[in-house]
């Protein structure tokens, strides 16, 4: 009987355990998306055209395209979430309609057609599938995180 309650205790203490790691996970992950708020978009482009130089091996003429791209997006990136802070803050926050929804993942989409075109020009064949399976796999692992978030 002492060796049941004993093996109980230990099972509890582990799962206590397990549950304490988790937490501290998401908060590691949450400590990452503020860093990154704190970046500049010139910052954040610039991070992310060296994370794909060593990834993809780029030469120069491939680095200064690549960054172009990177600074837009980081760019329109910052804009939207600034303005979706400004409109949180103000009290403004309502569910788009569905002809707003519409728009903006067609606006979304648009971007990643024209982004995949852009990129398709600058990358060799190798490089370019190679991109492509790490935003696959990127995606992927968005997509798991937010269906595991919901």
């Amino acid at each position: 009987m002492k060796n049941l309650i004993l093996i109980a205790l230990a099972l509890v203490a582990i799962q206590a355990t397990a549950q304490e790691q988790k937490k501290s996970h998401k908060k590691g992950e949450h400590h990452r998306s503020i860093a990154m708020a704190l970046l500049s978009a010139n910052e954040i482009a610039t991070l992310q055209t060296k994370k794909m130089t060593l990834h993809l091996d780029l030469n120069e003429s491939q680095q200064r395209d690549i960054q172009k791209i990177n600074l837009k997006n980081a760019a329109e990136r910052k804009a939207h979430m600034e303005a979706k802070k400004t409109k949180k803050e103000s009290g403004n926050t309502k569910k788009p309609t569905s002809d707003e929804r519409f728009a903006m993942m067609n606006k979304m989409l648009d971007q990643k057609i024209a982004e995949k075109a852009e990129m398709k020009k600058i990358l060799n064949s190798d490089q370019y599938e190679k991109w492509k399976k790490a935003h696959a796999r990127m995606s992927a692992k968005r997509k798991a995180h937010a269906k595991k978030n919901a």
